[in-house]
């Protein structure tokens, strides 16, 4: 079974095949891509990882969570399920309330 891992403050200037380099360390890696701006196609400085088994990826969490590259530590772990887009509750209401006090 497949393990997808969420990679956090990376370093700007690595692509896509560095973070592949980057975990291949520990296992088969599926596909590793890092996230950009939709704008200005900048990185954002997060990316995933696929990795082939569950096995390579939590080893691949105890290898290079928490590592430096280029002066950021590195932060590795499962990725959570992406919610949906839309109008989701939040909880809680918006705004001040309506209406004057009647004093």
């Amino acid at each position: 079974m497949t393990i997808k891992l969420y990679v956090g403050n990376l370093p700007f200037q690595m692509t896509d095949e560095d973070l592949h380099a980057l975990f291949s360390e520990a296992g088969e890696v599926l596909s590793a891509k890092i996230i950009t701006d939709r704008v200005t196609g900048q990185p954002r400085g997060f990316g995933f990882v696929e990795m082939a088994t569950n096995s390579e990826g939590q080893k691949a969490i105890s290898l290079i969570n928490g590592r430096t590259v280029e002066g950021r530590t590195l932060k590795v772990n499962e990725a959570k399920p992406q919610q949906k887009s839309g109008f989701a509750p939040r909880g809680g209401g918006g705004g001040r309330g309506g209406g004057r006090r009647g004093y």
